[in-house]
């Protein structure tokens, strides 16, 4: 268990049924969104970034702040009970909004934007009345800033939703490609990489055990305040055409997240560690994000407003490479911590016990790297090189091959050592009111 610090309070998670049900569902949609992009291609490219993004990534980290910002911060989870309520609502959301894309059912966009929406907002009440009682670190101010992306960005959704089932924005003066944009903008460098950037601020030293220096605190400290801006900046900008606005942001965000890269990457190369295969997929993670900010900063100088360049340039390392990789480094992790806790840590001292790394396979680990890795090499270099015609194909089976590996290592981990059996995390008694704080 080297690299937990003493102060944080594993015992002030909330039980573990509410974090691995999120990871266990968002695992689910890992897949479902893998292998509808193969066997969709562009037909389903709006179903599987909703399935990838949305269903995999934000239900990941609506499990992970759910887990540990209570433990992070040493307070009480403000709800329970809102916490198992907001999964099964975002999940239906989620899961509708891809059907609706992929059966062209513009119609069930409403219905289902609003299951997400109200899931989503349940996540951002509870954790935002958990985080008044903490004190505001850095961590604590990424997730705080994440959560207001995450209300903001579900909100374009909605108003997207609705216009393309009944056409409302011309009614309300919104241009479509500008809501487009900034739904875009929020939802990936607003939700996703506030959440991710605040994770690493806590868990880069944490598992590297590098030293953090006053210049590197400084800089960070900086970037905490500065990325948010931004943020706000960019999506503001895209939404009412303005190109100074928008280029303003655009640098603050590049800046941010290549600062952030640096970072990591500095914590990387100084860690005193055994490695494992959550630093393994971080080091692609910081080496992707440098490279991305090095050349979306001169993308977006150009021109901040374009469709073309909504994820800078290219987006498949930032998707891919940046947070793909951090997500799988981060549940390689996280997925063991929280059953070792609950199986095995009062044990320690008293008989032998696996540590944390010993709960999954590491040969499929090192498989599924080996597989996600060279897909990622094949799809970054298809947009450069003169690569065969059948390469998008062969780099999506391999990603379809590197996911099942993923999934079934962790679910795996959960068969096998969970003190619950895998039907109870899933449909498990949820708290009572008494319970509840």
């Amino acid at each position: 268990m080297s690299g937990i610090p003493a102060d944080v309070d594993a015992n002030a998670a909330p039980p573990m049924t509410i974090p691995l049900r999120h990871f266990v569902v968002a695992l689910a949609f890992l897949v479902a969104g893998v292998a509808v992009g193969v066997v969709g291609g562009r037909a389903g490219y709006l179903a599987q970034v909703h399935l990838l993004l949305a269903g995999w990534v934000c239900l990941t980290i609506m499990g992970a702040v759910t887990q540990f910002v209570p433990v992070w911060c040493g307070v009480e989870l403000h709800s329970q009970r809102l916490a198992a309520t907001q999964l099964p609502l975002a999940a239906v959301g989620f899961a509708g909004l891809a059907a609706g894309f992929l059966t062209a059912t513009p119609a069930l966009l409403p219905v289902a934007g609003t299951f997400a929406l109200i899931g989503v907002w349940i996540l951002c009440y509870n954790i935002g009345r958990t985080l008044l009682a903490a004190d505001p670190d850095v961590t604590a101010i990424h997730f705080g800033w994440a959560l207001v992306f995450f209300a903001l960005v579900t909100v374009a959704g909605i108003g997207l939703a609705l216009d393309h089932a009944v056409g409302v924005l011309p009614l309300l003066g919104v241009g479509r490609q500008g809501l487009l944009l900034t739904h875009g903008t929020l939802a990936v460098f607003g939700a996703v990489l506030t959440t991710v950037a605040g994770a690493l601020a806590q868990l880069a030293p944490m598992f590297t055990q590098a030293d953090t220096g006053k210049v590197e605190a400084a800089v960070q400290r900086a970037e905490t305040v500065l990325y948010p801006l931004g943020v706000l900046a960019l999506a503001g900008g895209r939404l009412v055409g303005s190109a100074a606005l928008a280029r303003f942001g655009a640098v603050l965000v590049a800046a941010g997240i290549g600062v952030v890269a640096a970072l990591l990457a500095r914590q990387l190369v100084s860690a005193r560690v055994e490695w494992s295969p959550m630093l393994t997929r971080y080091s692609v993670a910081a080496v992707s994000l440098i490279f991305w900010a090095g050349l979306t900063v001169t993308r977006w100088w150009q021109d901040p407003l374009s469709y073309s360049g909504l994820l800078g340039h290219p987006s498949t390392v930032l998707l891919v490479g940046g947070v793909g990789f951090v997500v799988l480094g981060t549940l390689y992790h996280v997925v063991p911590f929280i059953v070792w806790v609950h199986r095995y840590s009062d044990r320690l001292g008293f008989e032998d016990v696996p540590m944390v790394d010993d709960l999954y396979d590491h040969r499929i680990a090192a498989l599924d790297a080996a597989a996600l890795t060279l897909a990622y090499g094949l799809l970054v270099s298809k947009q450069w090189l003169e690569t065969p015609d059948g390469t998008p194909l062969f780099a999506g089976a391999l990603v379809l091959l590197g996911a099942l590996l993923f999934a079934g290592n962790l679910v795996a981990v959960l068969v096998e050592h969970s003190p619950q059996s895998l039907p109870t995390l899933l449909t498990g008694r949820e708290p009572t009111a008494a319970e509840d704080s």
